[in-house]
This record gives C-alpha cells, structure tokens and sequence, in this order.
C-alpha cells in the first residue's frame, strides 16, 4: 500500500493553508490522474483537485451520481497524495451519507495523507454540479454534517482543511442570497475553512460573496458572465476558480479526433499529430520522466547484484511517437 511521510503531508496541508491565508487568487486545475496533478505541478501550478465526477466517469465509465463511495475515493487520493508535492483538494460529494458518516469519510480521507477535501450540502443521491436537478438538505442537516467533518479533522490533524461546498443557487428553491447566508453559517456555526460557492451567475455576485462570507471563497469555472480574467478574479477577492475541464475533457476530445482521423487517414493522423507536438512551443510530455523510469533504474544499480542486471545497451523495446521515451535498437 502506498504511504506518504508524516512530514510531506504536513508540509501539503500546511501549503494549502497558505493559499487559503494568502489575498492572492489561485487557479485550480481538476482530473483524476497522478499524471494530471504531476503534470499540474510541472506547469507551475499550486494545488489539484481531485474531481470525484472524474473519478466516476473516466475510472468507472459512469455517471457522477453519487456510485462512487469513500473507499473509492480514499484509494485513489493515496497515490495522488504520493504522486506530488502541491497540495491536493479531494472531491468527498456529500460526505457519502448523514453526519456520521461524513465523520468517518474525514477519518480515512486524512490517512490518505491528501492536504483537504470538500463536503457538498446537496441531498442524496447527489447530482453532478454542471447538471440540473440538485436538490439541497437543510441548513441544519448541512451544518451538522459539517460539524462532524469539523471534529473528526480536529481530532486527528487540525492542519487537514476542511471546504463546504454550497449547492443552493441553482438547485431546487434556492437563491443567491440563501447561498451567501448558509456559506457564511458554514463558516462561523460548523467552522469550516472555506466555501466553495456554486453556479455564481456573474463577477459581482463573487464580489458580494467574497465580502460577506468570512472566509476564502472558491467556485467553477463556466458559471459568472461575463467571464472574469485571471487578474479580475483576484481583484474581485477569489481565492481559487476550479478548473474541472482544463485537463481530461480537453483530453478525452484530443482522443476521440484522433481516434477517428485515423480511421479516415491512417499513419498520416499520427504523423501530423506528432509533428505539432514537436513543434510547440511546450514539447512534448515524457512519460517515463513523469512516471519515475530513472528512479527504477538507480535502484537496480545499487541493490540488485551485478551478475543479475538488465543489459540496458544490447537491448531494446519498440519505437515511441515522441524521442527520449522508449529505447529503440541502437
């Protein structure tokens, strides 16, 4: 089973707080890959989010309507904790039940060694956030869930962050201003870190929210309109936009044109293809790099005895599409 070391995951939880404390906004890509959060991190970004309707769709080939459970998610946030360095946000839907059992979600969440993660105040079975037919539990319900998620973090590591994700505007009977109100009883009454606030419809409702709620706001990308740049974001007091689409759905389309230009092309799609990769300005991506090949080899040099070592030079394996990832016949 994979672990991360007490202080990593100290230092994650710790940085991820530092972004909450900063007056700084930070834009947050979402997948459900290690090699989406390396990739994050390469390009210079602060923290991931590990996006549960990822997690259902591109792992389980279903529907983010609540099949995915907590054992689902604890498994997998274990090696994204262990894949990186920044901070990563996990995606804990409703807290897969009532207060109870959102207490035990933190509790195992926390031993994946991940830096935070949120709770949704939507009723069971959840909804996805992009979709319609959200319905919301009540206040009070919502509260007390959260005080549970509250205690068990306290409990057991007070720097593990905890963000309440408000569904209300958008959802059955909801409002902005009911939204505003629960988003700040979420803070002050079950004291949650910050707030992820849904379907905002437009940056002056980010500015109110951002001033009345005493704590960091966060929301998604696609909602306010006009849509605000990076640098009016932060002029507007957003501590982080979710970018849930920016990585699988970018590369779920890049698959599926692929896929079918090479049925009407042939080698030629692949060939192009390359070439424009090549030709970028950002490269190409090397995944033995990425995925820790050298590390592999550094631990064979020094524990495996020499008579058993690969002969790495009088072999090969088949060609790649991008130069520095397989090793062809010299």
């Amino acid at each position: 089973m994979m672990q991360t070391s007490v202080d990593r995951v100290t230092a994650q939880r710790r940085r991820l707080r530092e972004l909450l404390a900063s007056k700084r906004f930070y834009p947050m890509p979402g997948g459900f890959s290690p090699i989406f959060a390396k990739l994050a991190e390469k390009a210079g970004y602060q923290c991931f989010f590990l996006a549960g309707s990822q997690l259902a769709a591109y792992l389980y080939g279903v529907a983010d309507n609540g099949f995915i459970g907590v054992r689902d998610v604890v498994d997998h946030a274990r090696h994204m904790a262990a894949a990186v360095d920044i901070p990563i946000l996990v995606d804990c839907d409703t807290g897969y039940g009532n207060a109870v059992n959102a207490h035990y979600a933190v509790e195992q969440v926390i031993a994946s060694g991940v830096a935070g993660l949120q709770i949704e105040d939507q009723e069971a079975p959840k909804k996805s956030s992009i979709g319609a037919g959200r319905r919301c539990v009540s206040r009070a319900e919502a509260i007390g869930k959260l005080k549970a998620a509250v205690a068990a973090r306290d409990a057991l590591d007070p720097d593990f962050v905890i963000c309440a994700r408000c569904d209300v505007l958008g959802a059955e009977g909801g409002s902005f201003g009911e939204a505003v109100s629960r988003s700040i009883a979420y803070v002050e009454e079950a004291g949650v870190d910050f707030v992820w606030l849904n379907s905002l419809e437009a940056p002056e409702q980010i500015r109110e929210a951002c001033a009345r709620v005493p704590a960091p706001i966060m929301t998604v990308y696609g909602g306010p309109h006009p849509r605000p740049t990076l640098a009016e974001y932060e002029a507007l007091g957003l501590r982080f936009n979710l970018y849930i689409g920016l990585v699988a759905p970018f590369a779920v389309n890049a698959t599926w044109h692929a896929l079918k230009d090479f049925q009407l092309r042939g080698e030629e799609a692949i060939l192009e293809r390359v070439q424009a990769i090549r030709e970028s300005p950002f490269g190409a991506v090397n995944m033995a790099e990425l995925t820790g090949e050298a590390k592999v080899r550094e631990i064979e040099r020094a524990f495996i005895p020499a008579e058993q070592q690969r002969d790495y030079d009088a072999t090969w394996g088949h060609p790649t599409y991008f130069a520095g990832e397989g090793a062809e016949k010299k």
